[in-house]
């Protein structure tokens, strides 16, 4: 097996992206591929088929290499719970919350996790993709660090340096990551790519020339110009700005503290008349034509803060007048009467009275469930999952909002009265049946849906993703290492 890693200068460099890229053009090229990540830090999750955890990020990646996605593929995330620290979830499986220095004091037994699972990989797959964290020379962590250079110095594999020229500083970013590098890992490296570039390539005409003087030894195989229409799920820690999208009717989401799985919202930047926005003060609801309150990593603490900030009293109003409002997992809590933690098995610890607009009442639980499952509306079936510690029940009337198969059950699930919905499904969305439903229940009378799924689109963006790495950077030294 070979193990190519994408390093990057930065967060947010775009090694995500770029191991997504590299993972569908080795797939094309006929290759066994799979993807890796030791350690991700996300509340952005995934479920697998046997009830595991894994970072979104990893799940897209398998994916585009055409996997399902397998909790060996991430075997350490860290889900940020706020002043609690984060959820660990470990193969999988979540252990309870720790702070940072608690955890970094179980390094070795997280390193012997790390080290079981890539020789496992070894006789699965021909080339490994493996995606770092942050950037490779934090030199107060790098003892500690099992996500960058670690793995791939087990491996004696290979690796690439990404870094953004959209941001700014590209040839510090590069330079400096270089100088602050052990030869050793130089060794290892096959040179570096210029990510996100925008405007006229003519007035970048040629980096190597530049950099070699600063950072002699690193190749620069190409630069990679930032497509937005590119991107199969956005990437933690966006704005609300970058999140924004479309023109037409609003749908607003509420931007929590600590919301998750923010990628629910992204299936409507498909189709025509709508303008996704999140929001986070009650005058940005008042033009609103659906609310959505997505899920979060602490649900009675945001909670305390759409009372603190007013939105509480803003999405009552909306209701009361009309507007469709939606709960997704901790937000379908929060429409209930009253949600109970007491152990904080998923955030704060206590019990919080809810919005009041569903008749149902939460209890957190320490059994997490995760599961995929099929959905169905409206004659469509599509795979949607959930990942929840808290257990919801009706107290009053209302009507299940859909049904789904677990594998085991066909069940109704979710929640409905009126104009208020809840379920605990994330991926829903993608369906156009059910985008089509919610247009048609708020009177969206702009709105076009767009026929083609979201999983169908993700297909034609790796396709596109691998043609565009293919264009844009020198793959000649990755083709020669893994055998091409």
């Amino acid at each position: 097996m070979k193990a190519l890693s994408v390093l990057g200068t930065s967060s947010s460099a775009g090694k995500s992206w770029m191991t997504i890229a590299l993972c569908a053009w080795l797939k094309r090229q006929g290759v066994r591929v799979a993807p890796f990540k030791a350690q991700n830090m996300s509340n952005n999750a995934g479920a697998t088929l046997d009830g595991g955890e894994i970072a979104r990020a990893q799940a897209v990646q398998a994916e585009a290499c055409g996997l399902l996605p397998s909790a060996e593929m991430n075997p350490i995330l860290l889900k940020p719970s706020g002043g609690l620290g984060s959820q660990l979830v470990l193969r999988g499986q979540a252990q309870g919350h720790f702070a940072a220095l608690e955890y970094y004091s179980n390094f070795e037994r997280l390193w012997s996790v790390v080290v079981e699972e890539l020789e496992a990989w070894k006789s699965r797959c021909d080339v490994l993709v493996l995606e770092g964290a942050g950037s490779p020379v934090e030199l107060n962590l790098m003892e500690r660090d099992l996500v960058n250079l670690r793995p791939i110095r087990y491996l004696d594999g290979r690796w690439v340096l990404v870094g953004d020229i959209d941001r700014g500083g590209i040839y510090a970013q590069l330079a400096g990551t270089w100088a602050l590098l052990p030869e050793a890992d130089r060794a290892r490296c096959l040179g570096a790519i210029v990510n996100r570039f925008r405007g006229d390539i003519r007035l970048f005409p040629d980096p190597q020339r530049w950099l070699e003087p600063h950072a002699p030894g690193l190749d620069v195989l190409g630069t990679v110009p930032l497509r937005r229409d590119l991107q199969p799920e956005e990437e933690d820690g966006l704005t609300a700005a970058d999140q924004d999208r479309g023109t037409g009717e609003l749908i607003a989401w509420i931007r929590f503290p600590h919301a998750a799985n923010l990628t629910d919202c992204q299936p409507w930047w498909l189709d025509q008349g709508v303008r996704v926005s999140w929001v986070s003060t009650s005058d940005q609801l008042a033009q609103a034509r659906v609310i959505v309150l997505p899920g979060s990593k602490n649900t009675l603490a945001d909670l305390r803060w759409l009372r603190a900030t007013g939105l509480d009293r803003a999405i009552a109003n909306a209701s009361r007048r009309g507007v469709l409002v939606i709960g997704l997992c901790g937000g379908f809590q929060m429409l209930g009467e009253r949600l109970t933690d007491g152990d904080g098995v998923a955030g704060d610890a206590g019990e919080e009275p809810g919005l009041g607009l569903l008749p149902v009442e939460t209890v957190f639980e320490r059994n997490k469930i995760v599961r995929q499952v099929t959905a169905e509306c409206d004659g469509r079936r599509w795979s949607a999952y959930e990942i929840h510690m808290g257990r919801s029940r009706a107290v009053g009337a209302c009507e299940p909002l859909h049904r789904v198969f677990d594998g085991e059950t066909d069940r109704p699930e979710g929640h409905c009265r009126g104009n208020v919905w809840g379920t605990y499904l994330h991926g829903w969305f993608e369906a156009p049946e059910v985008r089509g439903r919610v247009s048609r229940a708020a009177g969206l009378s702009g709105h076009t849906v767009n026929p083609v799924t979201w999983a169908e689109h993700r297909q034609e963006i790796y396709r596109a993703m691998a043609e565009h790495v293919q264009q844009h950077v020198n793959l000649e030294p990755i083709k020669r290492y893994v055998g091409l």
